[in-house]
């Protein structure tokens, strides 16, 4: 038994590789690719570490290619989300009796073999279903994946250490537990590292996991779980399932020991999330941790005195990387009519250069969007523009479905501050401008801020420091992430914590120690070593 208090490892930022042509990450994706892409899988459903087929297989398709087939998943029923529940209940005793150590050797493990021998697989399986680029999968899947379970692991520590003063004669201690039942974690399709942080934030504090991933992320899901299988996770401890959405919630949130969800997603399933479990807290052994990151309407202002080319940098890759498929995604820009010419023309000059395609291609900076629904949805406001007496297509414009889910980098040009697509999330390569009167900058702000119901990420560009200081102050609650002559998408673990408030979530912090606390439930211990004999206190004399 041990009896030492150990020190995690000070943890860094995986380093992100280039795959730059010749590179041998290059070719070991490469060929990767090519091996998953030969093959069909068939994904199960992993309950108490036993992997689970049913009749039901549906397709897994490339989003940028969209009749091939890379394999089937296991989808379930309710049936196999109360097995999964009752699996990770079963393993939470012996769980969170591990000593902290193990556990978070376990995740530190798993961070080594996603930048060691399975970097190629987890990057080749996120660019096949989920359409990134080598690039955008390189930061994602491996490099903020192996961020979030080093800096955690390091994150908890400090947790834990953190206690009460004591006084002569006694001995204060706070005891961090983890929350007593199950945790149901909801991930999104667009970040592969997401979904894994979901899982793992609250397994390392002690809980046991149902996760539902989206089935457009199912793919990767599956190696996330080989990782974690091949790190030393115990069975049951995550159990990942496919299930209608309607139909897990039925079972999960009527549950008595249903204890916390951890959720990204949209808005408004969060908030009907929220308001199904407010309406069964009479149902649950404790109040619920209810966890969530959901839209964003992400703005980036131009003040007269920044540079037009950065301004156009940022507009580019802050909107278009991962065909704006962020919730960081800027998706709406405020620019000065002096600076608009030059801004417009270094834009159209890059947008000339793009090219997109398939991500086997690396010379394409734009893959396909996540499947149809999501295509229908932006090509309808980018037709509803073209028609549109308040607004104009000035860029790209253009989609297609016929192979893949693909919709061209598109700009609007809006001719009011308020028009649809300055106000509503797309999710897709699409950009509104509004262009405004270098008069009015400040006038602007109170637009930019009170436009959306959002709150997620923001970017102002300036060189005046004065303006710098009263932009950040006019818009302090408009952006959980707010940056200043940056884009605004491209938080790093440990570096920027990522989450925001509003209609953009309840801003608890991915990748900081604030995310950590809402999964412990501290119990407070007074140890007297010189208990008092008898009831009188002195003042009664």
């Amino acid at each position: 038994m041990s009896n030492a208090i150990f020190d995690i490892p000070v943890p860094v930022n995986e380093p992100v590789l280039s795959y730059a042509p010749g590179s041998p990450e290059k070719e070991a994706l490469v060929a990767a690719i090519k091996e998953m892409k030969s093959q069909e899988i068939d994904a199960p459903m992993w309950i108490g570490g036993k992997k689970i087929t049913t009749e039901n297989k549906v397709a897994m398709n490339p989003p940028h290619e969209k009749d091939h087939v890379l394999g089937y998943f296991n989808n379930g029923d309710k049936s196999h989300v109360a097995a999964a529940i009752d699996a990770a209940l079963e393993a939470k005793p012996a769980w969170e009796a591990m000593p902290y150590q193990d556990r978070a050797a376990i995740f530190l493990k798993a961070a080594d073999l996603i930048t060691g021998p399975y970097r190629a697989r987890m990057n080749a399986a996120t660019m096949l279903a989920q359409s990134k680029n080598a690039y955008q999968a390189e930061i994602d899947a491996v490099c903020e994946m192996a961020d979030f379970f080093r800096f955690n692991a390091k994150f908890a520590e400090e947790l834990y250490l953190q206690q009460p003063y004591s006084p002569d004669g006694l001995w204060n201690r706070l005891e961090y537990r983890p929350l007593e039942g199950f945790i149901f974690a909801l991930t999104p399709f667009n970040f592969t590292s997401i979904a894994a942080n979901l899982c793992a934030a609250p397994a390392l504090m002690g809980n046991t996991i149902v996760w539902k991933p989206s089935d457009t992320q199912i793919y990767s899901a599956q190696i996330i779980m080989e990782v974690f299988e091949e790190a030393g996770l115990p069975a049951g401890v995550v159990n990942l399932i496919y299930a209608d959405g309607p139909e897990a919630g039925e079972v999960i949130f009527k549950h008595r020991d249903f204890a916390g969800l951890h959720f990204t997603g949209s808005t408004g399933v969060f908030r009907h999330l929220w308001k199904t479990i407010g309406n069964n807290l009479d149902t649950y052994r404790s109040y619920p941790r209810v966890v969530g990151e959901t839209g964003g309407k992400d703005f980036i202002v131009a003040h007269e005195s920044a540079d037009a080319k950065v301004v156009a940098t940022a507009l580019v890759r802050g909107s278009f990387e991962f065909q704006g498929q962020k919730c960081s995604a800027s998706s709406r820009a405020y620019i000065p009519k002096g600076m608009w010419a030059d801004v417009k023309k270094y834009m159209e000059d890059d947008l000339d250069e793009i090219s997109m395609g398939t991500v086997e291609d690396f010379g394409n900076f734009v893959n396909a969007v996540i499947d149809e629904k999501s295509f229908d949805k932006i090509t309808k406001y980018i037709n509803d523009a073209k028609n549109d007496k308040d607004a104009e297509v000035i860029m790209g414009g253009i989609t297609d479905k016929s192979l893949g889910y693909f919709v061209q980098p598109t700009v609007i040009l809006a001719k009011t501050p308020d028009y649809t697509t300055m106000c509503e999330e797309i999710f897709g390569p699409v950009l509104t401008v509004y262009v405004y009167d270098e008069k009015d900058y400040y006038e602007t702000l109170k637009i930019v801020d009170n436009t959306s119901p959002y709150a997620l990420t923001g970017a102002i560009f300036a060189k005046d420091r004065g303006v710098i200081v009263k932009s950040s102050d006019a818009l302090k609650n408009a952006a959980g992430n707010f940056y200043i002559n940056d884009k605004p998408t491209g938080a790093v673990v440990g570096q920027q914590p990522f989450g925001g408030a509003r209609g953009s979530g309840t801003n608890d912090k991915a990748g900081s120690i604030i995310n950590l606390y809402r999964w412990v439930s501290p119990r407070t211990i007074k140890e007297t070593f010189n208990a008092p004999s008898d009831y009188k206190y002195p003042f009664l004399g």
